[in-house]
This record gives structure tokens, sequence and C-alpha cells, in this order.
């Protein structure tokens, strides 16, 4: 089963006080970018996994989908989820993402925001994504960039210009990686990029995107504390899909 931090007292008051988790979708700043990679949602069946608060299944809604399930392992996250602006067209459920099994054809949008590092059995369920997702559906995903996952202890230093140095450690050697990010004993799965790709393309996907993010000149103006992430990007962001 996949490991249930978000229920864990400590680390789930820790997220709870995140901007993202504070402020929604606005609150994340990689967020512009993967909004450009949704497709029109009008009509449309949306699946989210590791859905959280639930904050991109109400998006989701006021975008026009018809109907949007979230599916996420935490009780605590899910209950903050169904009692912010309940709708019926959204529902959401309790679910271990190393065990789904999902109805084919089923939905037109597979959804996941920073939930797919935590998976160890990531091929099983890409597989049950790719079969989910009806012809012409999209996989849009984030994931922690493998240079986060892959973190050599004691962790970052600074180089002679005063910027910060984070070494990666064993980049190659892929599996789970424990670490203490608002709890300890955090497990995580590092995985190299061309795992990433892959993974998708076994299971018949067509990559349609890949981005390693960074922030805009914009974003940075706004928020200066941005600017690290230029040096070493946080996120890696994927766009997939089934042929029509």
């Amino acid at each position: 089963m996949t490991q249930n931090i978000y229920d864990n007292p400590e680390f789930f008051a820790g997220y709870s006080g995140l901007r993202r988790s504070v402020e929604g979708l606005d609150g994340a700043p990689e967020w512009p970018a993967l909004r450009a990679l949704v497709p029109d949602l009008r009509g449309k069946r949306v699946l989210d996994l590791g859905c959280g608060f639930g904050w991109f299944c109400r998006w989701a809604r006021q975008a026009g989908a018809a109907d949007v399930l979230g599916l996420d392992v935490s009780e605590n996250m899910l209950a903050r989820a169904r009692a912010t602006d309940p709708d019926a067209a959204v529902t959401y459920a309790r679910a271990d993402l190393e065990t789904l099994d999902l109805p084919p054809a089923s939905v037109d949008l597979a959804y996941s925001s920073l939930a797919l590092h935590y998976i160890a059995d990531l091929e099983g369920l890409v597989a049950q994504i790719h079969r989910a997702l009806a012809p012409g559906g999209r996989l849009v995903a984030s994931v922690e960039h493998p240079i986060y996952t892959a973190p050599s202890a004691p962790g970052w230093s600074r180089d002679a210009a005063g910027r910060e140095v984070w070494p990666v450690d064993r980049y190659l050697e892929e599996g789970p990686r424990i670490t203490d990010w608002l709890a300890e004993g955090v497990i995580k799965q590092h995985r190299t990029i061309a795992t990433y790709v892959a993974l998708l393309l076994r299971a018949g996907f067509t990559l349609a995107h890949l981005e390693e993010w960074g922030p805009t000149a914009e974003q940075i103006a706004d928020h200066p504390e941005f600017a690290i992430e230029r040096q070493r990007p946080p996120f890696l962001l994927i766009a997939a899909d089934v042929p029509a």
C-alpha cells in the first residue's frame, strides 16, 4: 500500500500551512504551465489522481467538466475536499493508487499533481490510466523533478558566489528514497526522466509535452524567492495522449 503520510498529524499540519494548500491552484507557481496542458473540459469526464484538497476537481467543474472523480489515500485530505463547496457532479473517494482497477474508456482526462513520485508500482498505475482513458484522452501530470528525489546528505551548500548547490546522489539508482519533509520518514520513489518517458511509451501513450519547470521572469519579479528554481527545476510536467 502507498505510504499514507498525509494522515500523519505532524505532516498534515505542515502541509496545510503551505501556500498551495492555503491559496489553492493560484498558490502553486507551476499551475499556469500545467493549466496550459489541460484540454477543453466542457462535457468531459475527469479523474484526479491524488486529489488532495480537491482544488483541481472544483476547477475542472468550473471549466465545464460533466463529472469529476477525485481519488486520494488520505482521509484527512478527502474530508477537507468534501467540506469545501460540495458539488453533486464531483465525487471524492479513498483509493490506494497502487491497486486501482479503473473501468476502460471511462474518463477523458486523467490529472495528477505531485502524487506519482510516491507510487512504487508506477508502471501498473500508468497502464491503468491508459486503460481508463477514452480514445483521444489525455494524461496531465506533475512530479517532483528527479533532481529533488535523488538528493545527497547533508543537503545543499553554497558555492564561492554564494549560490545554493544541491548535490545529486546515485541518480541512476532508482527506487525508494527516505527524506524528512514536514515529518520524518517520508518515502518518495526516485526515477530518472528517461524512466518516466519510457513508462508512458510502453503503456501506449504518445508523449505530447515534457517540461522541466522553472518560474518565469514575471513570477520572479513578483516573488524574488522563486529565483533559485531557475538553477534546479523543482517539477517535471508531462502531457501524454491516447491515440484517437
